[in-house]
């Protein structure tokens, strides 16, 4: 699975996020924070992993690029990131949250979805890995 969080990968989640939302850029004086409200405590969130076969990278990730408007466009969608390895192309995690897990078998069950699932043994080893995990808050 994932072994370390290279530094400064989650320093933009927070723009992206209010862009999702469609606030556009997030600026510094706006303060910490803006946006995260929008996604409830227990929310469904997915961190998942795929590795392109060698020799296949680009073909996999112009086969997942597409990904990125198709679930941001899903208004059951609430965040929905694609991250390559700097150090190691070919290597994905995606980072997606969705209100409950119904939501997310939905968005499973999308035709583009499962195409792109369709195509997968001939492009990456071994399929995704899955984590599914709960979005937690402070108490209030």
């Amino acid at each position: 699975m994932i072994k370390t969080m290279r530094p400064g990968l989650g320093l933009s989640l927070l723009a992206a996020l209010a862009a999702v939302a469609g606030a556009g850029p997030v600026l510094a004086q706006e303060g910490p924070g803006k946006g995260y409200a929008q996604v409830p405590q227990g929310a469904y969130s997915i961190v998942a992993e795929v590795r392109a076969k060698p020799g296949k990278e680009a073909e996999l990730r112009a086969a997942t690029l597409p990904l990125i408007a198709q679930v941001r466009s899903d208004p059951k969608n609430l965040v929905y990131f694609l991250q390559e390895d700097r150090e190691s192309p070919g290597h994905f995690i995606f980072y997606e949250i969705f209100a409950d897990r119904e939501d997310f078998e939905a968005h499973n069950a999308m035709p583009y979805v499962k195409d792109w699932f369709a195509r997968l043994p001939g492009l990456a080893e071994g399929g995704v890995k899955v984590m599914r995990m709960e979005i937690l808050a402070a108490p209030q």
